[in-house]
């Protein structure tokens, strides 16, 4: 008897050590099955908080893109005892949001799409997020890229400040990284914030808009899968840091949560351009082409590179001695290849007034021509 209990009483010790070293060891090392609880909602609150942040920040430089469309006439019938007449009736110009932009400088510079605001005869305004109302005075299309630079008379309202976004640099993005989109959703709700992550980078895609049916091919952009919709095109694309990292510019018809932006930094190239002419002055040879690449060449019995579809009048091509159905397989020495060297990208890389030289090839002969680039008429 005396042997059981001691037994007994050996046992409850053993068990009561057993208690207390496992809670100290818990303590110390924690509840394994808790962290991974834990660290999802860390991580989804900080996520949250990431967009909250970045839209107070980024939310009140964002504009809506307005255009009042000139004065149209519209015939109406007036019936009487002997008859009908026709008379001719002017309709006034009805405002309507078509697009998104944001705020560059304080003293009223606005970055928008090309595309948005591709009607010359239009007049535009700009809508803040507070619901102030700028005219636009003038507008300065890029011929390069789809950027379009919108400048507002301040006095509008004079008591109301512009708050410039921070400008980040798309040469450090990576795919998966997390971006916020922000803008004008199908022309008509505010400052729509949508999130995603950047899908691929580089892509080339043919851009336009709903609204005002224009097209146009952009190279090396952005692909995400932040919902960016009609009405969203020329809002920012914004990294969860807050700076801006790309232009939004179109979204894909043929398929879901396929979105495209510009990189910012072909804007930061762009302002230099413009901030030291005063205006856009892009190097310009004056032509239309379509680029062949190897197997198109052998299937019409020509050369890859730049087809020449027409050349315009008084253009430094037409000086040159460009004639359409040339193909330019080399620009001052590099050839010109599809996704490789582009035509439009070489001449990009170069200043107005520059001498290049170009090797053609015309009907079945290798010639050499030199052209003087001239600048790209401002629109």
């Amino acid at each position: 008897m005396k042997k059981l209990l001691v037994l007994l009483v050996a046992l409850i010790v053993l068990l009561a050590t057993w208690f207390v070293l496992s809670t100290f060891t818990q303590g110390l090392l924690g509840d394994q099955s808790a962290p991974k609880a834990s660290t999802e909602t860390v991580k989804i609150v900080k996520e949250e908080s990431v967009v909250v942040d970045v839209v107070k920040n980024v939310g009140p430089s964002v504009v809506t893109v307005v255009e009042i469309a000139s004065l149209s006439s519209r015939n109406t019938i007036n019936f009487g005892p002997f008859g009908f007449n026709i008379e001719p009736q002017q309709q006034q110009p009805q405002p309507r949001n078509i697009g998104s932009g944001f705020v560059v400088d304080s003293l009223g510079l606005i970055v928008t799409n090309k595309h948005v605001v591709s009607d010359t005869n239009s007049k535009y305004q700009i809508v803040t997020s507070n619901n102030k109302t700028y005219n636009v005075d003038k507008i300065s299309r890029d011929p390069l890229n789809d950027i379009a630079l919108l400048k507002v008379n301040l006095a509008d309202n004079p008591e109301n400040k512009l708050t410039p976004v921070i400008v980040g640099d798309s040469s450090t993005l990576q795919v998966g990284q997390f971006v916020i989109a922000i803008g004008t959703a199908l022309g008509e709700f505010k400052n729509t914030v949508t999130t995603g992550v950047i899908s691929g980078l580089g892509r080339g895609i043919i851009a336009g808009s709903d609204f005002q049916g224009f097209v146009e091919k952009l190279d090396n952009v952005i692909q995400t899968d932040a919902a960016i919709n009609p009405g969203n095109s020329g809002g920012p694309l914004v990294a969860s840091n807050g700076q801006v990292v790309g232009i939004n510019t179109a979204v894909s018809q043929s398929a879901q949560n396929i979105g495209f932006a510009l990189p910012i930094n072909v804007l930061k190239d762009a302002l230099k351009n413009f901030n030291q002419f005063g205006q856009f002055n892009r190097p310009y040879l004056g032509i239309s082409y379509t680029m062949l690449n190897s197997e198109e060449a052998k299937l019409n019995k020509l050369a890859q590179g730049a087809y020449i579809q027409n050349v315009i009048s008084k253009s430094p091509a037409e000086k040159a001695g460009i004639k359409a159905g040339d193909v330019i397989t080399k620009f001052d020495g590099k050839d010109v290849k599809v996704g490789v060297n582009e035509l439009a990208a070489l001449i990009a890389l170069k200043k107005v007034g520059d001498n290049v030289n170009l090797t053609v090839l015309r009907s079945g002969q290798t010639i050499s021509i030199s052209a003087t680039l001239g600048s790209a008429p401002v629109e």
